[in-house]
């Protein structure tokens, strides 16, 4: 079995593990968040964004949970969230409605 003549010294240690090449990458792609102004990376979701994303669709979950009456009760066709001021246009006719009694996200966009 291989086993080392001599002990490594300290300085061989340092260099061994502070190679420039071992050394943590300084990131290039960092953007400002044209929404809230937060850093993030460039072709990642903001993560400031991305918790309002996520607190306004556990919102529009709890809305389709009281409509619905369970888990296992959805229907079988797509759904529309409308705010205030928001009418249901012809191509909505038959799609679950889903109601929002405040102003539309800027970065909730309508389709």
């Amino acid at each position: 079995m291989a086993v080392p003549k001599k002990r490594r010294t300290i300085e061989v240690n340092r260099c061994r593990r502070r190679h420039p090449s071992k050394l943590i990458a300084v990131k290039r792609n960092i953007d400002v968040c044209p929404e809230c102004g937060n850093l993030k990376q460039k072709h990642v979701l903001c993560g400031y964004c991305y918790a309002k994303v996520k607190a306004e669709t556990r919102l529009i979950r709890v809305e389709m949970r009281k409509k619905e009456g369970g888990p296992f009760k959805a229907p079988t066709v797509e759904t529309v969230v409308l705010y205030d001021g928001e009418k249901p246009s012809e191509k909505d006719e038959g799609k679950r409605i889903i109601e929002r009694a405040r102003k539309r996200p800027s970065w909730f966009v309508q389709n």
